[in-house]
């Protein structure tokens, strides 16, 4: 089992997701806020697919640990 709750895990899995549209939003020619390069698109990528991950771990978990 592990040491983190599921519903934590699920919380920041919500928290990579959010940030990633977030930050992909402000880097929109339109919105321009944040330059877009390579490790910057990467790095969202990486957390919203982590986050996204996280969310579904956390969700088994979370119904795994009710059902018993």
């Amino acid at each position: 089992m592990s040491r983190f709750p599921p519903v934590l895990i699920i919380l920041i899995g919500f928290m990579l997701l959010f940030t990633g549209t977030v930050v992909s939003y402000l880097m929109l020619p339109s919105v321009n806020v944040i330059v877009s390069s390579f490790p910057m698109v990467f790095l969202v990528y990486t957390a919203q697919t982590s986050g996204l991950f996280l969310g579904i771990i956390g969700a088994a978990m979370y119904v795994r640990l009710k059902k018993k």
